[in-house]
């Protein structure tokens, strides 16, 4: 089974907010300073409200501090599946797990500045 993976890239521009899901940009485009070369994972399953609450402070911290970010999908991932089933959603920064279910904006931006 092949996982999902979807890079994502956030902007700001003059019209407010914008994704851009092609893979290979970087956020650091942004103007945010402070995590340029950083990637936020957001290990989650369709249907899930706090799976989108995570995205959205995912995406708007990693759209301040100039990080790149990814969804994965834990449905389609058997590995994922056995190792974070009972905690999505999860966070991960640089591979390593930050947080699971809720995801705290301030400790995010320190994990990806400091």
């Amino acid at each position: 089974m092949t996982p999902i993976f979807r890079r994502r890239e956030s902007r700001d521009d003059s019209r407010g907010d914008r994704r851009d899901d092609s893979p290979g940009q970087s956020c650091a485009e942004s103007g945010g300073s402070g995590g340029a070369g950083r990637v936020v994972t957001l290990i989650r399953k369709p249907g899930c409200h706090l799976c989108d609450d995570a995205g959205a402070v995912v995406e708007r911290v990693c759209a301040e501090v100039g990080a790149a970010w990814e969804e994965r999908d834990i449905t389609q991932d058997e590995e994922l599946h056995r190792t974070y089933w009972e905690q999505i959603p999860v966070v991960l920064v640089d591979g390593v797990q930050h947080t699971f279910w809720r995801v705290d904006p301030d400790r995010l931006r320190r994990a990806l500045t400091g």
